[in-house]
């Protein structure tokens, strides 16, 4: 019987499972498991999957076999609920697999979505509506606080927020941005359009254009007082070191500030605590 896992998600994938491909299987079983009695998470938080690299991944498992197991933990006699590895599981079906190998835990549902967030943000699976998704689940369904959240899954509190900004948006940008036709810099943008009812138009008029996040700052600011029409009139001035700034601030989840003059500035990394040092530590230093 797998023992219970103590979790350590801010860590990393590899904290939640162990030294697992170093041999140690003290925290999980090994099995062959029947696909059939192998179910999806329903409150995955990835939704999308890209049919045409499924049926890649189908043929190459039809070669070659599953090389990595999925992860799974028990949820009755003889079932199974998937944690991670749905790509796996998906195109394992559509090969015509009966069963599959399974790396078993014993981690209750609050556990086994934490992991499954984890395991999408470390391979950036998620779009960020998925992502904000994942967040608001995790906080508003299993009661962590964005702290919490956060630390669960090796993110920092701000990063959290401003994901989770994106939930207020009307469901037409959410379909932008999920189709990409908007980052989530511009959805965040346009969230600073007073009027809700002008939100939809300006997203159009910013995927229309083309525009780059800064200059999406400077037209949703104005939205309200100058009309769409007005602001993309011409060229817009960017401050490329402010978008430097923003651009940065988006990537690591923290307030960046850029400051340039003659080639030459400096460059500030805001964090929260010490915590969220020893992070940012960690990833400028890869260790």
């Amino acid at each position: 019987m797998a023992q219970k896992m103590q979790m350590g998600l801010g860590k990393g994938l590899s904290a939640l499972l162990g030294d697992l491909e170093g041999g140690n299987e003290s925290r999980s079983e090994i099995s062959t498991l029947k696909i059939s009695r192998i179910e999806p998470n329903r409150a995955q938080p990835r939704t999308k999957f890209d049919e045409a690299a499924l049926e890649e991944l189908a043929e190459s498992i039809r070669t070659h076999g599953v090389i990595t197991p999925v992860v799974v933990r028990r949820i009755g006699e003889d079932r199974y609920q998937l944690i991670a590895g749905e790509r796996r599981y998906r195109a394992s079906r559509l090969a015509g697999l009966d069963e599959l190998p399974a790396r078993v835990l014993e981690v209750d549902e609050t556990e086994a979505y934490e992991m499954a967030m984890v395991e999408n943000l470390q391979r950036e699976d998620l779009d960020p509506i998925e992502e904000a998704e994942g967040y608001r689940v995790l906080c508003e369904t299993y009661g962590l606080s964005k702290e919490e959240a956060a630390r669960r899954v090796g993110k920092s509190r701000p990063a959290v927020a401003n994901a989770m900004r994106l939930l207020a948006l009307p469901e037409e940008v959410k379909a932008m941005v999920t189709a990409g036709a908007l980052t989530a810099g511009h959805a965040r943008a346009v969230l600073s359009v007073p009027a809700e009812k002008d939100r939809l138009p300006a997203a159009r008029i910013i995927a229309e254009k083309g525009m780059s996040v800064r200059q999406a700052e400077v037209f949703c600011a104005k939205f309200g007082v100058e009309k769409g029409e007005l602001v993309c009139g011409g060229v817009q001035k960017v401050d490329y070191t402010a978008d430097l700034a923003e651009r940065l601030s988006r990537d690591m989840g923290r307030r960046v500030q850029v400051t340039c003059k003659k080639g030459r500035g400096t460059l500030v990394l805001h964090y929260d605590n010490l915590d969220d040092l020893d992070a940012l530590i960690a990833r400028i230093t890869g260790n």
